[in-house]
């Protein structure tokens, strides 16, 4: 029996870790299911990129409220954390707070733990209470329906109950409050249970111990089915974000070289295309085995935060276009169709759907302007624009479904040149007046 409980722990460690692998391999399968895109070039600049924007969070400075806040949480959490380490080894082998024997250099780290607790905590009720009490315009759009509303708020509850358990801990634990160093927040709860048997304590002290390390790895598995799964994906996401200027857009190749081919006067115009010169099977994007595997990570790493969306213009002018729900919807279409991959050796199957009609309407594609106001806004680099312009092309070049004024302007080029509906021998007549 005094093995018991490490037995208990080793199993919820394993169950814990074992879920988590689960989940990523998952969802390796699911953003699998995108077209193959390379993405090897430039390791040094990716590289930095990844440092400044996904750990130094640079792009997050534009709002320096939300910014100072954020940064509590995120540096507080990994460096609360660090105690996991000590708190995995005292659940294998029984032992209590193993790395006190460090000397005054435990009281110093563990201080430093109690103060960024608290920091975490303040800073978590604060954006509660700007998405909950001041209702920030953006955390209540149309797309932000019950799921999306409470996953932020479960994830600032479970940081808040994560936080306050690891201060009652070292609030109830009596030898810890008896080194004298180190509880420097705690040393002002531990009052609340002056009354309190040591017997009681050590239950108080044990129960909040249990409850802050499997309300971790609770959390850690937690992060797949929410958007704090940014957490993670934030990292690969922003190193293998584009490294083209934002207004530069991608071309078919097999466009490219037919216009080339219509260009040179040398070329045989009906020679055979070699194999890699082949046209693709589909033009664009219907549904998101259309997209490639960076814009399956995009819609994963989505922080549902609004950015994008407050910096459009078309949304704010009132059309239906959201940034943000082009991401929710591309990710809840990506579920839908791993689970049907999952249980199929990887193979969807087809289920009538697809993502343009079913979840994004050709309303929204439209609305777009093209101006990358939604990339450049987006704290970890993700690209709605890039699956609006696939799923364009998709409707232009697959079903000739583009709106009058855009076929008027196609076929003003294909006849005159240009956009405008004048003849070639007309164009410079403006000089006469």
């Amino acid at each position: 029996m005094a093995y018991l409980p490490n037995i208990i722990f080793l199993f919820v460690l394993v169950a814990g870790v074992g879920f988590f692998i689960r989940n990523i391999r998952r969802l390796k399968t699911i953003i699998g299911l995108g077209k193959d895109i390379d993405l090897s070039d430039n390791k040094s600049q990716r590289w930095k990129n990844m440092t400044r924007i996904a750990l130094g969070q640079s792009k997050m400075g534009k709002r320096p409220v939300a910014a100072l806040l954020h940064l509590i949480v995120y540096v507080g959490f990994i460096i609360i954390n660090i105690e996991v380490v000590e708190i995995i080894i005292d659940g294998i082998f029984g032992t209590h707070r193993i790395f006190s024997g460090i000397g005054p250099a435990y009281g110093l780290l563990i201080g430093v733990f109690e103060v960024f607790a608290v920091l975490v905590f303040v800073s978590v009720v604060l954006f509660w209470i700007r998405r909950n009490i001041i209702r920030l315009k953006r955390f209540w759009s149309a797309e932000m329906t019950n799921w999306p509303k409470n996953d932020a708020n479960n994830i600032l509850y479970f940081e808040m109950i994560l936080m306050g358990l690891f201060l009652v801990m070292n609030a109830t634990d009596l030898p810890f409050q008896e080194m004298g160093s180190g509880n420097w927040i705690s040393q002002f709860i531990a009052p609340w249970f002056s009354n309190l048997s040591p017997e009681t304590l050590h239950i108080i002290e044990r129960s909040a111990w249990w409850a802050h390390i499997v309300g971790i790895f609770g959390f850690l598995n937690y992060l797949y089915y929410s958007k704090h799964l940014h957490i993670l994906l934030a990292f690969p996401n922003t190193y293998y974000g584009s490294l083209e200027p934002l207004g530069q857009f991608d071309n078919l190749e097999s466009v490219k070289k037919e216009v080339q081919l219509m260009m040179d006067p040398n070329a045989d115009p009906f020679a055979a295309p070699a194999e890699d010169e082949a046209e693709p099977e589909k033009f664009g994007a219907s549904d998101v085995t259309d997209l490639n595997w960076i814009q399956l990570l995009n819609a994963y790493t989505c922080t549902e935060c609004g950015r994008c969306t407050s910096e459009c213009p078309a949304n704010q002018t009132g059309k239906k276009l959201s940034p943000r729900k082009i991401m929710m919807d591309t990710r809840d279409r990506l579920e839908e169709r791993g689970k049907s991959a999952i249980v199929n050796n990887g193979i969807p199957v087809d289920d009538g759907k697809q993502l343009l009609d079913d979840y994004i309407t050709r309303e929204e594609l439209w609305a777009c302007t093209s101006c990358n106001a939604c990339v450049e806004a987006c704290p970890v680099s993700i690209n709605p624009l890039s699956i609006i312009m696939d799923m364009r092309r998709y409707l232009v070049m697959e079903q000739s479904a583009a709106p009058s004024e855009l076929n008027n302007m196609m076929q003003n080029i294909e006849n005159n040149g240009a956009p405008w509906p004048y003849n070639q021998m007309d164009r410079l007549n403006w000089t006469n007046e």
